[in-house]
């Protein structure tokens, strides 16, 4: 059985004609239509994310490092009488 690789494993370079194999097919099986231009703008997009994840993974952050939760306001407008919809 293959044991599963570690979250930090360094993965194999991803090429932007491998990018655009994979957004391309990853659409088709999502049932989305794209011509060539979205399905080349979604993968330097895609490839872009890739690089930045890849420069997080090897900072070494620890689980201090984790930033607080993100700020979410209450829903606006507020009723009258000041309480969140619901």
């Amino acid at each position: 059985m293959n044991q599963p690789q570690p979250l930090n494993a360094t993965p194999l370079p991803m090429t932007e004609q491998k990018l655009l194999d994979y957004v391309t097919a990853a659409a088709g099986m999502l049932g989305l239509t794209l011509d060539t231009v979205q399905a080349q703008r979604v993968a330097v997009h895609l490839g872009r994310t890739a690089t930045m994840a890849q420069q997080l993974e090897q900072a070494g952050l620890g689980v201090a490092d984790e930033p607080a939760e993100i700020y979410c306001p209450l829903p606006f407008p507020l009723p009258f009488d000041g309480s969140p919809k619901r």
